[in-house]
């Protein structure tokens, strides 16, 4: 378990740190992705998985360990984007991928995951 998701962190750096070329990340190289974070992002992940390896099998704080693992690759996945501020504006063109996350802001501003409703529909319905 854990093998796979130390896999898992390293899968979804990659799938966030992969795109310098931001106006076609599809045709970046493989050798011309954003290197200094990836790196950053895969020392990282080492270190926090060697600095558990030591734990038993049956450890209690190996599940927990896990868990966090986990978390991370999924927030890397989902909630990182890359960006690169345009020459002479203020605007920056981000590097949105498959896996990003989106959803309706307006389930955000919801306490306790309630749903916004307009109309007797919710923002899903419309």
């Amino acid at each position: 378990m854990a093998l796979q998701a130390y896999r898992h962190v390293l899968r979804s750096a990659r799938i966030a740190f992969e795109g310098k070329y931001l106006l076609e990340p599809e045709t970046a190289p493989q050798d011309k992705r954003d290197l200094p974070l990836l790196t950053a992002a895969k020392k990282e992940a080492r270190s926090g998985f060697l600095k558990n390896a030591s734990m038993a099998p049956g450890d209690p704080q190996l599940a927990a360990a896990i868990t966090h693992a986990e978390e991370v690759a999924r927030i890397l996945k989902e909630n990182i984007v890359q960006g690169k501020k345009k020459a002479d504006e203020d605007m920056y063109k981000l590097r949105i991928h498959e896996h990003t996350e989106r959803g309706d802001n307006d389930t955000v501003k919801m306490p306790n995951g309630q749903k916004v409703v307009i109309d007797g529909k919710k923002c899903s319905e419309r």
